[in-house]
């Protein structure tokens, strides 16, 4: 099991109402089953986080299945939901 961040942006950090957290995980989706687990209360994290991509230690996660992707000790999973904006 490894032990590291969950940084939370934009409305991910509204829903979780944190920046942050630490992770105690083995997988990807393990951190993250933890964190529903923990912010069950808060009504629109669930919602907001089946939106989000994922970048573990800066890699994109993508479409591959959360549980194949493994936590290092010390890393850093971002949880980065839809953007919007840009030049018009």
């Amino acid at each position: 099991m490894a032990s590291g961040t969950i940084r939370y942006w934009a409305a991910a950090k509204a829903a979780a109402g944190t920046a942050e957290e630490p992770y105690e995980a083995a997988t990807l989706a393990d951190a993250l089953d933890a964190a529903r687990r923990r912010h069950a209360e808060r009504a629109d994290f669930h919602l907001v986080l089946a939106r989000c991509a994922f970048l573990v230690d800066g890699a994109q996660v993508g479409s591959r299945d959360h549980a194949s992707v493994p936590l290092a000790d010390g890393g850093t999973v971002e949880v980065l939901p839809p953007f919007a904006g840009g030049a018009a």
